[in-house]
């Protein structure tokens, strides 16, 4: 399994045998089940979750009780509230199993130590963050400028894997729209 982070690493990075057990000295591993959560709203997220398998989502509740999914992560895919995480602050996201799930997680605290002890995965952190800035913009602009139909669209084109493991009403959710509207948009 930790060939999955291995190469998501070395993507960037690359790293010899030596330098990759030292890596891997700074995460830790855990399961979890299905709807179980990994962070709830309010408590502490001091992690960073690298997703070796299962599928995850965060999401926020507002005021009315209404959930907003932000992100969804699967398979050599990251996650955390990054608010609570950087800033050791206490969570406004919430982020649930929809899988039976394995993650490597890495405290805020671990990653400065290996990035001050590692140049190279101080360059590889700063590469993903930059890569997730840049994701959630898009995200952002198409929910703004984009109606149902072109995000539906966005959707299938970026992440096919997600199309068949999600239930409708997540998609949906994710998306900003209702089921129906969904349920319409593929039988186009």
């Amino acid at each position: 399994m930790q060939e999955i982070l291995r190469s998501q690493i070395e993507k960037i990075v690359s790293l010899t045998d030596d330098e990759f057990e030292f890596v891997m000295s700074h995460f830790s591993t855990r399961f979890y089940k299905k709807h179980q959560y990994v962070v709830q709203a309010g408590d502490a997220a001091p992690n960073d979750h690298f997703v070796v398998k299962g599928l995850l989502r965060s999401f926020y509740i507002d005021d009315a009780g209404k959930t907003h999914i932000l992100q969804f992560a699967m398979e050599d895919w990251w996650i955390s509230d990054p608010d609570a995480y950087h800033n050791k602050l206490n969570a406004t996201l919430n982020i649930d199993c929809l899988e039976d799930t394995q993650v490597y997680y890495i405290s805020i605290d671990n990653r400065e130590k290996l990035c001050v002890a590692l140049n190279k995965m101080e360059y590889f952190f700063r590469k993903k963050t930059t890569a997730g800035y840049i994701a959630l913009q898009k995200r952002i602009l198409s929910l703004m400028s984009q109606n149902a139909e072109a995000r539906y669209i966005q959707f299938i084109k970026l992440y096919p894997l997600l199309l068949q493991r999600l239930p409708k009403s997540l998609i949906a959710s994710y998306l900003g729209i209702s089921r129906e509207t969904l349920s319409r948009l593929t039988m186009l």
